[in-house]
């Protein structure tokens, strides 16, 4: 029997009364309270997501550039240190998944996939495999969040001083948030408004997700569960994408 994994946010959703189910392999919760009332809360104010079952795959070594170009097909030289873009691997038969490549400076390169397409994604990299470019899931050892919503900026910035208003879609910073260094933090959308991505080690995960929550308590900031991030989603027309 496979055993169901938890993202380092699972006592925290339990805390907070979420119906937990199993998604991609994950304890997840479904919602909070109710699907509507989620949905609402953020495209008026904002929400906040724990997306940690994400796939992460970093790329890295003096190769890691020829590699990503090789298995990506937004062959982009332009990718430069602290920048972002979409794009996706395929093969004869057809598309493997669409993704998110982040330029990651000397480290390389952080490539963010579906959750459910983790292991095809990680044998086709490693079906490509080139000298000097190591490739290493680290899905489990990153919590993904997502902090979206009108009121997103306003409740964010008050936990650093990184200049959030600056990122757009093609850019994303590494700096300090709720006292935790090393945060990385993008705008690329995940739920089609204005919002941002916040990657952190599982160990800060519960002290920045309850910093977000004290800081977003003005703005009625609400936990948003699987449920209200498909509605959104596909209000948007993104429900295709990153599943």
């Amino acid at each position: 029997m496979v055993k169901i994994k938890k993202t380092a946010l699972n006592t925290i959703h339990h805390i907070l009364g979420g119906k937990m189910i199993e998604f991609a392999g994950y304890q997840m919760p479904l919602q909070y309270t109710e699907i509507q009332q989620e949905d609402e809360a953020t495209k008026k104010g904002v929400g906040i997501l724990d997306a940690s079952h994400m796939g992460k795959i970093l790329i890295h070594g003096k190769d890691a550039f020829d590699l990503v170009q090789m298995i990506s097909l937004n062959k982009s030289p332009q990718l430069t240190a602290g920048t972002l873009h979409y794009s996706c691997m395929s093969k004869s038969k057809g598309i493997i998944d669409d993704l998110m490549v982040y330029s990651i400076g000397e480290k390389g390169y952080l490539l963010v996939v579906n959750a459910s397409k983790i292991r095809k994604v990680m044998d086709w990299i490693l079906l490509h495999t080139i000298p000097n470019a190591e490739v290493t899931n680290v899905t489990d050892t990153m919590t993904l969040m997502i902090v979206q919503g009108p009121k997103a900026l306003h409740t964010l910035q008050k936990l650093t001083d990184i200049y959030l208003e600056g990122i757009d879609c093609t850019k994303f910073k590494i700096g300090e948030l709720a006292c935790i260094s090393k945060v990385m933090i993008s705008s690329s959308g995940y739920l089609g408004a204005r919002g941002f991505e916040i990657f952190v080690e599982n160990k800060y995960a519960e002290h920045v997700w309850d910093a977000i929550l004290k800081a977003g308590k003005d703005d009625h900031i609400v936990p948003v569960g699987l449920a209200a991030r498909d509605t959104l989603r596909l209000e948007m027309g993104f429900f295709s994408l990153w599943k």
